[in-house]
Protein backbone atom coordinates (compact mmCIF):
# COMPACT_ATOMS: atom_id res chain seq x y z
CA UNK A 1 0.00 0.00 0.00
CA UNK A 2 1.29 3.34 -0.96
CA UNK A 3 1.24 5.97 1.46
CA UNK A 4 0.07 9.62 0.19
CA UNK A 5 2.18 12.16 2.23
CA UNK A 6 0.67 16.06 1.93
CA UNK A 7 2.42 18.45 4.86
CA UNK A 8 3.76 15.54 6.61
CA UNK A 9 -0.01 14.32 6.95
CA UNK A 10 -0.08 10.65 6.25
CA UNK A 11 -2.84 9.48 4.36
CA UNK A 12 -3.15 5.57 4.51
CA UNK A 13 -1.00 5.27 7.53
CA UNK A 14 -2.57 4.91 11.53
CA UNK A 15 -5.57 5.86 12.40
CA UNK A 16 -7.64 7.86 9.60
CA UNK A 17 -7.17 11.44 8.83
CA UNK A 18 -10.01 13.52 9.62
CA UNK A 19 -10.93 15.93 6.86
CA UNK A 20 -13.21 19.34 7.90
CA UNK A 21 -14.96 21.08 5.57
CA UNK A 22 -15.60 24.88 4.87
CA UNK A 23 -18.88 25.62 3.25
CA UNK A 24 -18.79 29.59 3.50
CA UNK A 25 -20.42 31.73 0.70
CA UNK A 26 -18.16 35.09 1.28
CA UNK A 27 -14.59 35.24 1.72
CA UNK A 28 -15.25 36.52 5.81
CA UNK A 29 -17.03 33.54 6.24
CA UNK A 30 -14.49 31.13 5.06
CA UNK A 31 -12.16 32.89 7.06
CA UNK A 32 -13.70 33.24 9.84
CA UNK A 33 -14.56 29.20 9.93
CA UNK A 34 -10.78 28.52 9.50
CA UNK A 35 -9.98 30.62 12.26
CA UNK A 36 -12.80 29.15 14.46
CA UNK A 37 -10.54 25.25 14.53
CA UNK A 38 -8.64 26.39 17.16
CA UNK A 39 -7.88 23.60 19.58
CA UNK A 40 -9.77 21.03 17.71
CA UNK A 41 -7.78 18.38 16.86
CA UNK A 42 -7.94 17.68 12.14
CA UNK A 43 -5.52 16.82 9.55
CA UNK A 44 -7.19 18.04 6.18
CA UNK A 45 -9.03 21.21 5.33
CA UNK A 46 -11.52 21.04 2.43
CA UNK A 47 -12.60 24.28 1.25
CA UNK A 48 -15.60 23.64 -0.45
CA UNK A 49 -15.46 26.49 -3.46
CA UNK A 50 -18.16 25.47 -4.72
CA UNK A 51 -20.20 27.47 -1.72
CA UNK A 52 -18.12 30.34 -2.48
CA UNK A 53 -19.98 33.50 -4.18
CA UNK A 54 -17.29 34.48 -6.63
CA UNK A 55 -16.21 31.09 -7.55
CA UNK A 56 -16.37 31.96 -11.09
CA UNK A 57 -14.12 34.93 -10.68
CA UNK A 58 -10.61 33.38 -10.40
CA UNK A 59 -8.91 36.12 -9.34
CA UNK A 60 -10.96 36.36 -6.20
CA UNK A 61 -10.46 32.65 -5.04
CA UNK A 62 -6.96 32.71 -5.73
CA UNK A 63 -7.31 36.14 -3.65
CA UNK A 64 -9.12 34.34 -1.01
CA UNK A 65 -7.02 30.78 -0.99
CA UNK A 66 -3.83 32.61 -0.36
CA UNK A 67 -5.77 33.84 2.47
CA UNK A 68 -6.82 30.39 3.49
CA UNK A 69 -3.15 29.71 3.54
CA UNK A 70 -2.16 32.55 5.87
CA UNK A 71 -4.78 31.28 8.78
CA UNK A 72 -4.28 27.49 8.34
CA UNK A 73 -0.51 27.95 7.96
CA UNK A 74 0.61 24.13 7.15
CA UNK A 75 -2.44 22.53 7.58
CA UNK A 76 -2.62 20.75 4.26
CA UNK A 77 -5.82 22.14 1.90
CA UNK A 78 -8.06 20.39 -0.18
CA UNK A 79 -9.76 22.12 -2.97
CA UNK A 80 -13.54 20.71 -4.14
CA UNK A 81 -15.76 21.87 -6.24
CA UNK A 82 -18.67 19.53 -5.77
CA UNK A 83 -21.31 20.08 -8.71
CA UNK A 84 -24.87 19.65 -8.45
CA UNK A 85 -25.07 16.78 -9.90
CA UNK A 86 -23.32 15.10 -6.94
CA UNK A 87 -24.95 17.34 -4.34
CA UNK A 88 -23.36 20.18 -4.80
CA UNK A 89 -24.24 24.00 -4.66
CA UNK A 90 -23.22 24.75 -8.26
CA UNK A 91 -23.26 23.68 -11.72
CA UNK A 92 -20.42 23.99 -13.75
CA UNK A 93 -19.62 23.19 -17.94
CA UNK A 94 -16.70 20.42 -17.59
CA UNK A 95 -14.18 22.78 -20.02
CA UNK A 96 -14.79 25.27 -16.79
CA UNK A 97 -14.53 22.74 -14.15
CA UNK A 98 -11.15 21.72 -15.54
CA UNK A 99 -9.65 25.08 -15.79
CA UNK A 100 -10.33 26.10 -12.51
CA UNK A 101 -9.13 23.06 -10.56
CA UNK A 102 -6.00 23.05 -12.96
CA UNK A 103 -5.39 26.96 -12.44
CA UNK A 104 -5.60 26.46 -9.06
CA UNK A 105 -3.40 23.55 -8.72
CA UNK A 106 -0.63 26.02 -10.65
CA UNK A 107 -0.98 28.18 -7.87
CA UNK A 108 1.03 25.97 -4.92
CA UNK A 109 -2.04 27.61 -2.63
CA UNK A 110 -3.86 23.83 -2.41
CA UNK A 111 -2.12 20.72 -1.45
CA UNK A 112 -4.91 18.31 -2.89
CA UNK A 113 -8.25 18.46 -5.16
CA UNK A 114 -11.28 17.05 -5.54
CA UNK A 115 -12.30 15.42 -9.14
CA UNK A 116 -15.56 14.17 -9.51
CA UNK A 117 -14.39 10.68 -11.82
CA UNK A 118 -17.56 10.73 -13.84
CA UNK A 119 -17.09 13.71 -15.11
CA UNK A 120 -15.72 12.34 -18.36
CA UNK A 121 -12.57 10.55 -18.74
CA UNK A 122 -11.13 12.78 -20.84
CA UNK A 123 -11.58 15.64 -18.65
CA UNK A 124 -10.15 13.74 -15.49
CA UNK A 125 -7.22 12.80 -17.03
CA UNK A 126 -6.50 16.25 -17.87
CA UNK A 127 -7.04 17.52 -14.26
CA UNK A 128 -5.20 14.54 -13.17
CA UNK A 129 -2.18 15.61 -15.10
CA UNK A 130 -2.39 18.96 -14.80
CA UNK A 131 -2.52 18.24 -10.78
CA UNK A 132 0.29 15.71 -10.35
CA UNK A 133 2.90 18.26 -12.92
CA UNK A 134 2.06 21.27 -9.87
CA UNK A 135 3.20 18.04 -7.23
CA UNK A 136 -0.92 18.42 -5.93
CA UNK A 137 -2.18 14.94 -4.97
CA UNK A 138 -5.92 14.33 -6.53
CA UNK A 139 -9.11 12.26 -4.93
CA UNK A 140 -10.96 11.08 -7.34
CA UNK A 141 -14.77 11.04 -6.10
CA UNK A 142 -18.53 9.51 -6.83
CA UNK A 143 -21.35 10.58 -4.47
CA UNK A 144 -24.62 8.91 -4.71
CA UNK A 145 -27.43 10.66 -2.29
CA UNK A 146 -30.20 8.14 -3.63
CA UNK A 147 -29.06 4.93 -3.12
CA UNK A 148 -26.11 2.36 -2.02
CA UNK A 149 -25.11 0.89 -5.35
CA UNK A 150 -23.85 -3.20 -5.29
CA UNK A 151 -21.10 -4.44 -3.95
CA UNK A 152 -19.41 -5.15 -7.07
CA UNK A 153 -20.66 -1.61 -9.18
CA UNK A 154 -18.28 0.04 -5.86
CA UNK A 155 -15.54 -1.61 -6.44
CA UNK A 156 -15.71 -1.28 -9.99
CA UNK A 157 -15.87 2.78 -9.64
CA UNK A 158 -13.03 2.63 -6.62
CA UNK A 159 -10.99 0.83 -9.42
CA UNK A 160 -11.67 3.20 -11.83
CA UNK A 161 -10.66 6.37 -9.87
CA UNK A 162 -7.37 4.09 -9.21
CA UNK A 163 -7.22 3.12 -12.92
CA UNK A 164 -7.44 7.11 -13.54
CA UNK A 165 -4.58 7.60 -12.12
CA UNK A 166 -6.09 9.42 -9.03
CA UNK A 167 -4.14 9.01 -5.70
CA UNK A 168 -7.16 8.36 -3.47
CA UNK A 169 -10.30 7.34 -4.77
CA UNK A 170 -13.08 8.27 -2.86
CA UNK A 171 -17.05 7.09 -2.97
CA UNK A 172 -20.07 8.29 -0.34
CA UNK A 173 -23.62 6.73 -0.67
CA UNK A 174 -26.58 7.25 0.36
CA UNK A 175 -28.13 4.10 2.70
CA UNK A 176 -31.75 2.99 2.51
CA UNK A 177 -31.64 0.72 5.00
CA UNK A 178 -29.01 -1.43 7.44
CA UNK A 179 -27.62 -3.36 4.79
CA UNK A 180 -26.81 -0.72 2.28
CA UNK A 181 -24.20 0.33 5.22
CA UNK A 182 -23.02 -3.55 5.38
CA UNK A 183 -22.64 -3.39 1.39
CA UNK A 184 -20.30 -0.58 1.92
CA UNK A 185 -18.23 -1.51 4.13
CA UNK A 186 -17.68 -4.62 2.23
CA UNK A 187 -17.06 -3.22 -0.62
CA UNK A 188 -14.62 -1.08 1.06
CA UNK A 189 -12.51 -4.42 2.53
CA UNK A 190 -12.58 -5.74 -0.94
CA UNK A 191 -10.99 -2.87 -2.70
CA UNK A 192 -8.98 -2.58 0.46
CA UNK A 193 -7.30 -5.80 0.13
CA UNK A 194 -7.91 -7.19 -2.93
CA UNK A 195 -7.27 -4.52 -5.72
CA UNK A 196 -6.21 -0.81 -4.15
CA UNK A 197 -2.31 -0.26 -3.72
CA UNK A 198 -3.08 3.46 -2.78
CA UNK A 199 -5.40 4.86 0.21
CA UNK A 200 -9.02 4.71 -0.62
CA UNK A 201 -12.12 6.97 1.22
CA UNK A 202 -15.40 5.59 1.46
CA UNK A 203 -18.28 6.13 3.81
CA UNK A 204 -22.14 5.67 3.97
CA UNK A 205 -24.32 9.10 4.60
CA UNK A 206 -26.51 10.16 6.65
CA UNK A 207 -27.69 9.15 10.45
CA UNK A 208 -27.86 4.93 9.37
CA UNK A 209 -24.40 5.26 7.97
CA UNK A 210 -22.33 6.81 10.73
CA UNK A 211 -20.87 3.85 11.83
CA UNK A 212 -18.86 4.12 8.65
CA UNK A 213 -17.20 7.48 9.37
CA UNK A 214 -15.77 5.67 12.69
CA UNK A 215 -15.14 2.47 11.59
CA UNK A 216 -12.58 3.15 8.98
CA UNK A 217 -9.32 1.46 10.16
CA UNK A 218 -11.36 -1.43 10.45
CA UNK A 219 -12.51 -2.21 6.79
CA UNK A 220 -9.79 -0.14 5.13
CA UNK A 221 -10.89 3.71 4.56
CA UNK A 222 -7.84 5.97 5.16
CA UNK A 223 -9.77 9.32 5.96
CA UNK A 224 -13.49 10.45 7.34
CA UNK A 225 -15.11 13.34 7.90
CA UNK A 226 -15.92 15.77 10.56
CA UNK A 227 -17.69 19.12 11.51
CA UNK A 228 -16.49 22.17 13.04
CA UNK A 229 -19.74 23.96 12.93
CA UNK A 230 -21.41 23.24 9.86
CA UNK A 231 -21.75 20.43 8.11
CA UNK A 232 -20.87 19.56 4.38
CA UNK A 233 -22.81 16.09 3.77
CA UNK A 234 -25.58 14.34 6.01
CA UNK A 235 -24.06 12.32 8.83
CA UNK A 236 -20.96 14.30 9.88
CA UNK A 237 -20.43 14.18 12.81
CA UNK A 238 -18.60 16.79 15.90
CA UNK A 239 -14.70 16.57 14.43
CA UNK A 240 -14.01 17.01 17.96
CA UNK A 241 -16.24 13.59 19.61
CA UNK A 242 -15.06 12.16 15.93
CA UNK A 243 -10.95 12.23 16.72
CA UNK A 244 -11.90 10.50 20.35
CA UNK A 245 -13.79 8.07 18.90
CA UNK A 246 -11.04 7.06 16.01
CA UNK A 247 -8.41 7.50 19.02
CA UNK A 248 -10.03 5.04 21.37
CA UNK A 249 -10.59 2.41 18.29
CA UNK A 250 -7.17 2.68 16.78
CA UNK A 251 -6.03 1.80 20.46
CA UNK A 252 -8.14 -0.90 20.51
CA UNK A 253 -6.85 -2.86 17.66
Amino acid sequence: MNIVEVRGVKIGEGTPKIIVPIVGVTKEDILSAAKSFGEVKYDIVEWRVDWFENVFDFAKVEDTAKALRDVLGDKPILFTFRTSKEGGEKAIEPAAYVELNSKIAATGLVDMIDVEAFTGDDYVKEIIEAAHKNNVKVVASNHDFGKTPAKEDLVYRLRKMQDLGADIPKIAVMPQNKKDVLTLLSATEAMANDYADRPIITMSMAGTGLISRLCGEVFGSAATFGAVGKVSAPGQMNAKDLGTILTLIHDSI
